[in-house]
């Protein structure tokens, strides 16, 4: 069995990957500064012996080198997430998503090892065509708005990483997630269903923020580990970029009262200005909607998990959560 990295594996998305892979027998290392990752996350793991965590940044060349080094394959998901905080930490995720993906991608090409880098659906960070499809044009938006340094962070990333792959022949997937949801996932960084439930088993006013028309698609996070999983797996997905994430479209406003009637809450929904949330300048896409048609004729991939059961998942999660404390 090859030995794998995961940088960000104490996240949200890293600790299901690590989860997977160990379950499939692997060896696993993980690194994460946990700046957003959380050790609660990876703790079920760490009394297997084919599991390894390292806490450190991929920014620290001496400690990533070495990992890099002992790694046969590298999922590389290291990233400030949320907008919440890349909003109050513009730098630090400049620096993690773009110096962080070179450091990793860098160290890769000694010995070619393949890496998968994590993108995102903020790439698509203005309304152009729905479904947005990989290879389309992409309207950025001023720089002065701080919520769109996320996507050209992840813009400049995905360049950077298909450049060491036709420059340097590194074998890099590329994979732009859209809403990966799930039990474990925080709400702390602006994630919102996680946000929802809490509020709604809490009894607590369910904030939706401007008129909540705005429309998203959620992905269920086993179907994600799955999605990247098969792409790695796939010699012809090396040098390609590929849309991971459900085509079920709902509005904002309705994912609240969907949640309010799962949990049987007696929640109100109040609505909140951008500014109030974000302050000043904050801008947003009215519609995310991904086109999947290319992992899926690829990999045969495709979601299970519609955001009905999704919910459920996290509902029964977070009720679980709250019984034990």
């Amino acid at each position: 069995m090859p030995n794998y990295l995961v940088t960000g594996g104490a996240g949200f998305i890293g600790s299901y990957l690590a989860e997977e892979l160990i379950r499939r027998g692997n060896i696993v290392r993980v690194i994460d500064d946990l700046s957003t990752g959380n050790l609660e996350n990876i703790q079920h793991l760490t009394q297997n012996e084919k599991f390894s965590f390292v806490r450190g940044s991929v920014l620290d060349r001496s400690l990533i080198e070495g990992l890099v080094e002992e790694s046969d394959v590298i999922y590389h998901l290291a990233a400030a997430v949320g907008v919440r905080y890349v909003m109050k930490h513009p730098l630090k995720a400049f620096q993690t998503n773009v110096h962080g993906t070179e450091m990793v991608l860098e160290l890769a090409s000694k010995q070619k090892q393949k890496v998968m880098v994590a993108s995102s659906s903020e790439v698509y960070s203005k309304d152009v065509d729905i479904p947005y499809k990989e290879n389309e044009n992409h309207l950025m938006g001023a720089t002065t708005a701080l919520r769109r340094s996320y996507a050209y962070t992840q813009e400049l990333a995905e360049f950077m990483a298909l450049s060491y792959f036709k420059e340097r022949e590194v074998p890099v997937v590329i994979v732009r997630f859209f809403n990966t949801c799930g039990p474990r996932q925080t709400g702390q960084y602006g994630m919102v269903i996680p946000r929802f439930v809490r509020d709604a088993l809490l009894g607590k006013p369910i904030v939706v923020y401007r008129d909540g028309a705005q429309a998203r698609c959620f992905t269920y996070v086993g179907d994600v580990v799955r999605a990247v999983n098969a792409l790695m797996e796939t010699d012809e997905a090396i040098g390609e970029v590929f849309n991971v994430g459900s085509t079920q479209e709902v509005q904002i406003r309705e994912l609240a009262q969907k949640v309010i009637e799962l949990t049987g809450s007696s929640s109100r929904i109040e609505y909140m200005s951008y500014e109030d949330a974000y302050g000043e300048g904050f801008e947003d896409v009215k519609r995310r909607v991904p086109d999947i048609s290319k992992i899926r004729n690829l990999t045969g991939w495709q979601p299970e998990v519609d955001l009905d059961e999704l919910l459920q998942k996290v509902i029964a999660y977070e009720k679980a959560v709250n019984r034990s404390q």
